[in-house]
């Protein structure tokens, strides 16, 4: 097939181009800055979001757009201006996905779209699915929100969107995992804020997998949430990266403390929601790592 992925030099986009190469499809990686980048007969970089940029002139013919492009969430405070760059990011991205297809002949039967189950809002009682319609009224529920509604200005062009809900993703080296673990490789790992905040998480390989059972599965579309089947509580989350490590659970960090050091953006941590991947699994998606301390121990080994 044919697949244009932007935001694909990103944490995601980067194990996701590994995975589609070895099925030996023809990518196209929209960025920035594709001189930076080396070409060749499988991967192409095409220029996008730049004055003179024409995407639309390489990708004819496109069987699956896939777009991961957006500020990261958690690269700095939030303030004002970051929370300005994070929202008009995502808002960019989607409408020049937009333009782009409706340039082209023939347009793409499938485009996935990244989206976040910060969608939901927080709470330590509610367990939600994708039939969850309501978003909740925080910075993140309000951005993923606005989000998901640019990127319907796709539908007219393509004969299914898929919303991305992605979790907490765990990776070696990219992720929140590494940040949650250095407190531990460090001997003052312990317990956060309260630690009865749910942790909806997956494991990188199992979202390069599921990424591609939808673009594979023609009766997938909407939200589809992006986690594992066996979400925990952070507590228990901190106890068993303590055991994979070998390493004291003990040392607790207040909620006042991080609140203080990171502002809007410790919701990240000391917030969560009980998220099913209801829809995966009821399409016959099977996880490689559907519990948490599996999933650990492959990423530290």
């Amino acid at each position: 097939m044919k697949i244009a992925i932007s935001g694909g030099s990103g944490f995601i986009g980067t194990a996701l181009t590994k995975a589609l190469l070895k099925e030996k499809h023809e990518l196209f990686i929209l960025t920035r800055n594709p001189d930076r980048k080396n070409s060749s007969k499988s991967v192409q970089y095409v220029q996008w979001l730049a004055d003179a940029a024409k995407p639309e002139a390489h990708l004819e013919g496109l069987d699956v757009f896939i777009n991961l492009a957006g500020e990261s969430l958690n690269s700095g405070r939030w303030t004002s201006e970051r929370k300005r760059r994070i929202v008009e990011s995502r808002v960019q991205s989607v409408n020049e996905i937009a333009r782009i297809l409706s340039l082209l002949e023939k347009q793409p039967e499938t485009v996935i779209n990244a989206s976040a189950i910060g969608f939901y809002g927080t709470s330590e009682v509610e367990e939600f699915t994708e039939d969850t319609n309501s978003p909740g009224n925080d910075f993140l529920a309000r951005t993923v929100n606005l989000w998901e509604k640019e990127a319907s200005k796709v539908k007219p062009f393509t004969s299914r969107l898929v919303l991305a809900r992605f979790g907490v993703i765990l990776g070696k080296k990219e992720g929140a995992l590494p940040r949650i673990a250095m407190p531990y490789k460090l001997f003052a790992g312990g317990k956060i804020g309260s630690g009865r905040q749910w942790m909806s998480w997956i494991h990188i390989e199992d979202v390069v997998r599921a990424l591609m059972f939808c673009i594979n599965d023609k009766d997938i579309q909407g939200p589809v949430n992006f986690v594992a089947p066996t979400p925990t509580k952070m507590d228990s989350f901190g106890r068993n990266v303590a055991e994979v490590l070998h390493k004291p659970h003990w040392f607790p960090v207040p909620s006042f403390l991080l609140k203080t050091v990171l502002g809007e953006m410790s919701v990240l941590v000391l917030e969560g929601q009980k998220i099913v991947p209801e829809k995966l699994v009821s399409h016959g998606f099977t996880f490689a790592y559907p519990e948490l301390k599996p999933a650990l121990e492959d990423l530290f080994r």
